[in-house]
């Protein structure tokens, strides 16, 4: 089966198997999602929330973030581990976003990638989840699925997401980047995957090895 066909087959396998692809971040507004993202690094989505729910609760508006000392968001997201460095971008993001872009996120990766603590996975997660346009996410979840279907051959995120991006459906490539995520979580997981349970078994490269 060549790359193209396997890609089209996994879509349509994940996408019975997750009807609803959707983004374990909880998030209202679109620099809500910005700033999880940034918080999500080396962490839970559901520490994430927790925290998110506080932090906004203190701060509801992008304006009071922007205000806010560095030492009081740190408060806040300490539990999220890395806290100073998440702590200085949400800061500085939420300034910039004011000062610079009238209170908007950006829908370009150009732009996007201008905000302090924002790389390629969290812009294009926002040009997915907030615009709606073709995005790869090229999370732990989704370079390691797709280099056990064999949709691709590098652990690289810059590399997998130019790989998907030739192979997924544009106006799937989002939804199936979350489903990746569902799917890694509940069955191929990075230890351990639970291959005789798995929807695309009989399209893996690697049922029951480990890389």
């Amino acid at each position: 089966m060549k790359k193209t066909e396997k890609a089209i087959e996994v879509v349509s396998r994940l996408r019975n198997e997750y009807p609803l692809a959707e983004c374990t971040l909880d998030a209202k507004k679109a620099y809500e999602l910005l700033f999880a993202v940034r918080l999500a690094a080396q962490c839970t989505d559901a520490r994430v929330n927790i925290v998110c729910e506080e932090l906004y609760r203190k701060f509801p508006t992008l304006e009071s973030i922007a205000g806010a000392s560095v030492e009081e968001i740190e408060a806040i997201v300490h539990p999220c581990g890395l806290y100073h460095t998440k702590a200085r971008d949400i800061s500085a993001s939420a300034k910039m976003l004011v000062e610079v872009y009238g209170g908007v996120v950006p829908d370009t990766m150009e732009e996007l990638l201008k905000l302090p603590g924002v790389g390629r996975k969290s812009a294009n997660l926002i040009l997915g989840d907030v615009y709606g346009k073709p995005a790869v996410v090229t999370d732990t979840h989704c370079i390691r699925i797709a280099n056990r279907l064999g949709l691709c051959s590098t652990k690289e995120p810059a590399k997998v997401e130019t790989a998907l991006r030739k192979l997924l459906p544009p106006e799937q490539s989002n939804d199936t980047c979350h489903r990746f995520v569902m799917h890694g979580r509940a069955v191929c997981r990075a230890r351990g995957p639970i291959c005789e349970n798995c929807c695309l078994r009989e399209v893996c490269d690697r049922v029951g090895v480990e890389k």
